[in-house]
């Protein structure tokens, strides 16, 4: 069993213990009341700034939220104008597209109806010629008297003063004209000169050095080229007339 210790105190510790005061009770209570009024009034300052931050904090999240809502709107509303415009332009754009490629086609098919119809039109020429030519070469077989007017006007071409000239003929006309030279050229010393080579229906007229082209080839290419159109008279697997 352990012994109490004890010891002396020094003069120090008697007068530091002798120094002690026993205060009114009232006093503490007042201390412990004032301490309390400034806790209280310490949390109550705290409560405020917790208030005030707890609102500036509100203020901040509800600007950032109208801020955010604003924007979004605009952002939005950019976006729609934006999506609109590049549509409008993608239609517009297909339109110009579909417009030159419908008048490109448009301008292809009149050039190409243009260029038929030349076609067309040249076919029915040449038919027009050669339905000419058959009726003709029938006419200048037929009848005689066809080959009356060309040596007419082949003789109606040389000066006033040309007294006799000289007619070349196909044998064959030559022979049938022989007589009707006589009475129709009364005043015109006419000698007829049978020649195979002049095509019947046609001739040649002579005089002081004049010749009068009146074939039927000279005859005929110059009516077609009032057509704007060449083609021989005699063509491959012609019978002639002669």
């Amino acid at each position: 069993m352990t012994r109490p210790s004890s010891r002396f105190l020094t003069g120090a510790e008697i007068d530091a213990a002798a120094g002690w005061e026993f205060r009114p009770i009232e006093h503490a209570s007042e201390r412990f009341a004032a301490k309390l009024r400034a806790q209280a009034l310490e949390e109550e300052q705290s409560r405020h700034v917790q208030e005030r931050q707890a609102g500036l904090a509100e203020g901040h999240a509800k600007g950032h939220a109208e801020g955010y809502a604003e924007g979004f709107t605009q952002g939005h509303a950019q976006a729609t104008l934006e999506g609109q415009r590049l549509i409008t332009e993608h239609i517009e754009g297909q339109a110009r597209t579909v417009t030159e490629s419908f008048a490109s086609i448009f301008e292809s098919a009149q050039t190409q109806l243009a260029a038929q119809e030349q076609i067309m039109a040249r076919g029915v020429l040449d038919l027009a010629c050669e339905l000419a030519r058959q009726v003709v070469r029938h006419e200048l077989s037929s009848n005689p008297n066809a080959l009356q007017p060309v040596v007419r006007e082949a003789l109606s071409m040389l000066s006033l003063d040309c007294k006799a000239a000289l007619v070349r003929l196909n044998p064959v006309d030559a022979e049938v004209m022989a007589d009707m030279f006589a009475a129709e050229f009364p005043h015109l010393v006419l000698s007829l000169h049978p020649d195979s080579s002049v095509t019947r229906g046609g001739c040649l007229v002579e005089a002081t050095g004049t010749v009068v082209d009146a074939t039927v080839e000279r005859r005929w290419m110059r009516a077609l080229a009032n057509l704007g159109l060449e083609s021989a008279w005699e063509v491959e697997g012609d019978d002639g007339i002669d």
